[in-house]
């Protein structure tokens, strides 16, 4: 999919391999434009950091030197975290008093729904009755 006038990609979990965060990344800066790529890591994702910050490197972007100084990723590890990625905790930026009241709506529906099926049951169940009579 292409979508035009896109200056900026925000990566919120370190895609597995140099391949993937070109494709990601790939979103912005088309046709000539400059554009802009955040990605956001953790100490996690130390191991995968040399691969893409080479990627980086050879586009003519800085690349901090302690990212380039990190050890090379064997083929062994890098194929587990490629058919494996890491697994994260799930993150929610929806303040807490909005859940609460989602629960509280979804309970109300709930027992709608419920209230609901139990009328069309007994309709059911009269009509059932008056037919058979």
């Amino acid at each position: 999919i292409d979508f035009k006038g896109v200056n900026m990609v925000i990566n919120y979990d370190l895609p597995t391999s140099a391949v993937e965060y070109i494709h990601r990344i790939g979103r912005t800066g088309r046709a000539g434009h400059r554009g802009k790529a955040v990605t956001f890591f953790t100490e996690d994702d130390k191991p995968l950091l040399r691969s893409i910050a080479n990627v980086i490197q050879r586009a003519g972007c800085p690349v901090p030197d302690y990212i380039k100084h990190l050890p090379k990723l064997q083929s062994k590890q890098k194929k587990k975290l490629i058919k494996k990625p890491l697994t994260r905790e799930s993150i929610c930026t929806t303040p807490k008093c909005f859940l609460k009241k989602g629960k509280r709506k979804m309970k109300t529906t709930k027992e709608n729904i419920k209230e609901k099926k139990k009328v069309e049951d007994k309709k059911g169940s009269k009509l059932q009755t008056a037919s058979e009579s």
